[in-house]
């Protein structure tokens, strides 16, 4: 226990502090010796102040922990951040200066120009912006952040397509799970039975996170990728995991059997969280489905399944992934143990 990266957990009490602390309760590099939330929070005893909505028990180690500030010094070497956006930049800020590595769900810093927003599997060549920031805050600190939740399953989805053949267009339309809101998220009398037509801020994110995510790292700069995207997101009467359709018209034809390997061409990063297939792609004209591929790589794996000729771009496909695993913590926990694999925590 003694030789894990001591880690804290910054908005520990929220719906994605919850779940980094259940996937970090028998982690093999991590163990959680920090928990961190509003001033409301501080001094109390996590299982006394939390109000727990996962699965798993209450780690054993963390549970006693003492809610710290997140102003407070913390005895980790590695934050993780669950924060609402309303309070994340700052306290990000906070910390980098102060000599931690912040590993961020939060939107805030996701398009700063010297901030990597990462997908390991698809850009890791992106955490060569730490460097520039190192430089910045002048005290080892540095914060990486992962892309939005839809965004990681269509992202996922479309970069072995857009590396092998390029993209023109892309219309995407979500349909999201409910705690992709958070807790306690959106009232019952609202959405049994409905469908909401708008996500604040989601339309936006998924038009112009991806361009950065397939953006090439040049000259310590990201030239954004060159195509459009346009995105319609609508939250559905589902617990967890986001489904999508998605059309695309490529720069390069390509034949079915073209794009389908290209989708099976991911390489396994061969770390703690790596699900054993990136992208699983099935011909069933019925899936993914959430109910049947909610678990796929214990939550860590994009399925997609029915790529067909699209009548306006050329293809379309549908695509699923866990929003609060895959989408959220999951994917900082990922970026975080490739940090460590590769000697960026100091």
């Amino acid at each position: 226990m003694s030789s894990k990266i001591k880690v804290g957990i910054l908005g520990c009490t929220g719906a994605v502090g919850q779940k980094l602390i259940s996937l970090l309760g028998n982690h093999p590099l991590f163990r959680v010796t920090e928990v961190a939330a509003s001033d409301n929070s501080a001094g109390i005893k996590y299982a006394g102040r939390v109000n727990w909505k996962e699965s798993s028990r209450i780690p054993d180690s963390v549970k006693e922990l003492t809610i710290k500030k997140c102003s407070d010094v913390l005895d980790a070497e590695l934050l993780f951040s669950g924060l609402d956006s309303s309070a994340a930049g700052g306290i990000e800020d906070y910390y980098a200066g102060k000599g931690y590595v912040v590993v961020s769900n939060s939107k805030n810093h996701r398009m700063g120009s010297d901030i990597p927003l990462i997908i390991p599997e698809v850009n890791s060549e992106h955490f060569g912006l730490i460097e520039k920031q190192k430089e910045k805050y002048n005290s080892g600190g540095y914060i990486v952040t992962n892309p939005n939740c839809s965004t990681v399953v269509l992202a996922v989805t479309l970069f072995p397509v857009y590396k092998n053949f390029g993209l023109k267009k892309v219309l995407v339309t979500t349909m999201q799970a409910v705690s992709g809101a958070g807790y306690p998220g959106i009232s019952s009398m609202d959405i049994l039975g409905n469908v909401i037509p708008h996500i604040n801020d989601e339309e936006e994110k998924m038009q112009i996170e991806p361009l950065k995510i397939f953006g090439k790292f040049e000259d310590g700069k990201i030239k954004f990728a060159d195509f459009k995207i346009s995105a319609m997101c609508n939250r559905v009467p589902v617990r967890d995991g986001h489904t999508m359709s998605i059309s695309f018209e490529t720069e390069k034809r390509a034949s079915k059997d073209e794009i389908i390997s290209a989708l099976g061409s991911y390489d396994n990063l061969n770390l703690p969280s790596s699900p054993e297939l990136v992208l699983k792609y099935t011909d069933d004209p019925f899936r993914p489905q959430p109910l049947l591929d909610i678990d796929t790589g214990n939550g860590m794996t994009v399925t997609a399944g029915n790529l067909r000729k699209c009548g306006v771009l050329e293809w379309k496909i549908n695509a699923f992934g866990h929003n609060t695993i895959r989408g959220a913590a999951g994917a900082a926990i990922l970026n975080a143990e490739y940090l460590i694999k590769n000697n960026l925590v100091k």
